[in-house]
């Protein structure tokens, strides 16, 4: 397409917050969505997933997705549930990784209305869910599959998808149109991903958006990796405990099992039952398995995250069983920030339990049950009970798939142009902030930290003010709401 005459930018979500990562780029007449994620962690955070989309979703025509997980992703039914029809590109991976989350995602939807009905701990006299399993059924049939590193014409935007080394699938995301670019960066790996091909570097842009999650912190590089997490291990089964795992279905679940593996080959773990307990991520497991999706690196063979005592419990009755064993095991079990999923039930049941631990595996949002606990929380409420911590917390910081702050800068300086702005999203506030600035410091690059609801030109030229308006509901305020 020819460079349009009104290029403009809108950020909803991943602005003032880690989670819902939407972007709508508006190009004359035409409005393409990049990512469609929910947002997670803080109450007030969570209730704009109900909020009206800003724009009617059947005049958006494409959507660009980056990657598979929950906050980039399990929006789209809600946006097919209210008019959107149009396709969803995304690479092969992030499609089978997508039909997995989304699927889960539209039955928790589901349970969730039916537990707060049954629980009468919903304040709406008919709470309803966002969406339901036929949204999502209907959204799986819109996606497109593209190729790495190829220019894809999506009705004369060229879009290409380049590893990001985050989870299977994943993609920074560079758009042209006319003589304009912009390039979102979508979650950045880091520099070796234990199982995955390196990341690569994408082509410079004008606009460059980039993540930040841990813009403001450096990843532990120990020696002997995991030292704390197999020292939980050993002291919980010595007592006579089980260790809980709340571990993302999507690639944590595949890191976490690798990591068990060379423990166990090195003797620093007992030899005992791994249970892997949920069918989004035995199914996520299967398609980190196929060979045929040349995602793996060199190096790694399927044994090397399944070479375990390991039992898989796919269905609900098999999950329930494992409140009647008291014998030491490993339970690794979604979601990661404790938000929802099978592993609310075995939290509620082993937090009570001195024996226990419970080892957090990657980073908590502002606002979850797992930022609660990592924080030291002396009870945190399950299903509408309060249960009471006496396990043991463990953080291991080494499992994070996200770039520290080196990584992200080092992505930046690898790009073969200076951009015109940088845009520092997917951030806490004061992290995003503090990246920004070190961008504006060492780089000398425009950098700023867009709020939620911005729009901005990617137009070279100044504009009307009247193009950048946008009817976008406020940012919640911090701190208005407990944590649940």
């Amino acid at each position: 397409m020819s460079t349009p005459q009104k290029a403009t930018l809108t950020f909803l979500g991943a602005a003032g917050t880690v989670t819902g990562s939407k972007y709508l780029m508006t190009l004359d007449d035409r409005r393409v969505l990049v990512d469609a994620g929910m947002f997670q962690g803080e109450k007030e955070w969570r209730l704009k997933n109900r909020d009206e989309f800003p724009v009617d979703p059947a005049t958006i025509s494409d959507v660009i997705l980056s990657h598979a997980h929950t906050d980039h992703v399990a929006y789209l039914p809600a946006l097919v549930k209210h008019g959107f029809r149009g396709p969803i590109w995304a690479t092969e991976a992030s499609i089978r990784l997508a039909e997995i989350v989304l699927r889960d995602s539209g039955k928790l939807q589901e349970q969730s209305v039916n537990d707060a009905v049954r629980g009468g701990w919903s304040k709406h006299e008919n709470p309803e869910a966002i969406y339901t399993t036929d949204d999502v059924e209907a959204t799986l049939p819109l996606f497109r599959a593209v190729e790495w590193n190829t220019d894809i014409d999506i009705d004369g935007i060229t879009a290409r998808w380049v590893r990001s080394a985050h989870i299977l699938g994943s993609a920074s995301v560079h758009v042209r149109f006319g003589d304009r670019s912009v390039l979102f960066s979508g979650d950045l790996g880091r520099h070796d991903h234990p199982i995955l091909k390196d990341r690569e570097t994408p082509p410079g842009a004008d606009v460059v958006l980039i993540e930040s999650t841990y813009g403001d912190r450096e990843h532990p590089e120990p020696d002997v990796p995991h030292q704390d997490f197999a020292a939980a291990i050993r002291r919980t089964v010595e007592r006579g405990g089980q260790v809980v795992v709340p571990a993302f279905a999507i690639d944590r679940t595949e890191t976490v099992l690798h990591a068990l593996v060379q423990m166990k080959r090195e003797g620093r773990i007992p030899d005992v039952p791994v249970i892997v307990d949920g069918p989004m991520s035995l199914a996520a497991m299967a398609v980190y398995a196929d060979e045929s999706l040349g995602e793996l690196r060199d190096d790694i063979t399927v044994a090397d995250f399944t070479d375990l005592n390991l039992t898989a419990t796919r269905k609900s009755r098999e999950s329930k069983a494992l409140n009647k064993r008291t014998d030491p095991m490993i339970i690794i079990s979604s979601s990661g920030m404790a938000e929802g999923g099978r592993v609310l039930y075995h939290l509620q049941r082993l937090l009570p339990d001195a024996r226990n631990t419970v080892v957090l595996t990657g980073f908590q949002a502002e606002g979850t049950r797992g930022r609660a606990l990592e924080e030291g929380a002396r009870q945190v409420k399950i299903n509408g009970r309060y249960v009471r911590v006496r396990a043991e917390i463990v953080r291991d910081r080494e499992f994070s798939v996200h770039g520290d702050a080196s990584d992200l800068m080092d992505w930046l300086k690898d790009l073969d142009k200076e951009p015109e702005e940088v845009f520092v999203t997917h951030g806490e506030p004061h992290v995003a902030e503090l990246f920004a600035n070190r961008i504006s410091d060492e780089l000398g690059w425009v950098a700023v930290a867009p709020k939620y609801g911005e729009v901005v030109t990617l137009l070279a030229d100044a504009v009307d003010p009247a193009d950048l308006e946008v009817d976008v509901p406020a940012a919640p305020e911090p701190g208005t709401e407990p944590r649940e």
